[in-house]
């Protein structure tokens, strides 16, 4: 394709439609941190109100290991056989992944989104006229040098001579970008990369989205929130439960490290306590 076939119509639809993806993305991030922002501060309500106590029963569940470990020990050099007791999983307190940052688009094209192909000649003379014009000389000297170059240009554009009056303007100060124009090809080609640098991106935040909306946390956010505007108050369930789990676990490690290696309390307790870690206990914790 070359820069004549492409029309500045054609150029106005793609930036359009660019700045529509751009739109829809700032709208789908903007979703994202919201959601993400309501989850986290559910999180850190429920660490606060759970944290500890999970922590304390981590804590029990290691001293019972250690108690279990010394009975089965004891145990097979007595000759009794037994499993070996499980080592305790600490519970992972819940984390959010964090959305990366995203690239900056592709650098525009130099002055190709301010004019594409060259400009006409009468536009080529205004703009000399804007920068020649004696009127705008600061004192004689200058003044007598801007009616010189200001006969230079009316002679030239009398003549049609476009490449003297892109001489003189180029020579003027003027950028080769509003003498030249730009290249409608750059644009175009610029204009197809940063679409796809922002469908990529808006990939990104959609998979991001639905991770985090099938996260166990989000969804535990959704129920503990329908159950609160009912009047409830499940983490604080949560948290009895807990301190429930709590009372038995030392009941139970009160019990374990008393009892003697060869008798059989010792066998039946080492028994019950790996069928229960491997049963609800472990899953309700």
């Amino acid at each position: 394709m070359t820069s004549q076939a492409i029309t500045p119509r054609e150029l106005d639809a793609r930036r359009e439609q660019l700045a529509d993806l751009r739109r829809l993305l700032a709208e789908q991030e903007r979703d994202y941190a919201t959601c993400r922002a309501r989850v986290q501060r559910f999180i850190d309500r429920y660490v606060a109100t759970l944290g500890p106590l999970y922590m304390e029963l981590d804590a029990l569940e290691s001293q019972l290991y250690c108690a279990m470990r010394y009975l089965h020990e004891s145990m097979s050099r007595h000759g009794i056989d037994t499993r070996a007791p499980d080592i305790p999983r600490a519970t992972a307190l819940p984390q959010l992944l964090m959305l990366p940052p995203g690239a900056p688009l592709p650098p525009e094209p130099e002055g190709g989104l301010i004019q594409v192909g060259p400009p006409p000649l009468k536009t080529l003379y205004r703009r000399a006229a804007m920068r020649l014009h004696p009127d705008l000389a600061p004192d004689d000297e200058e003044r007598q040098r801007r009616e010189s170059k200001m006969a230079e240009v009316n002679e030239a554009y009398a003549a049609q001579d476009r490449a003297r009056l892109e001489t003189l303007l180029l020579a003027a100060g003027e950028s080769v970008i509003k003498v030249k124009g730009g290249d409608a090809d750059a644009v175009m080609q610029w204009l197809r990369q940063a679409e796809r640098a922002v469908q990529g991106r808006l990939r990104v935040v959609q998979a991001h989205h639905a991770q985090l909306t099938n996260h166990q946390m989000h969804q535990l956010c959704e129920s503990i929130e329908r159950a609160e505007k009912k009047g409830l108050e499940p983490l604080t369930i949560m948290a009895n439960r807990l301190r429930a789990q709590i009372t038995e676990r030392r009941q139970e490690l009160y019990i374990g490290q008393r009892l003697q290696p060869e008798s059989h309390m010792a066998e039946a307790f080492l028994r019950q306590r790996q069928q229960r870690m491997s049963g609800g206990v472990a899953a309700s914790h």
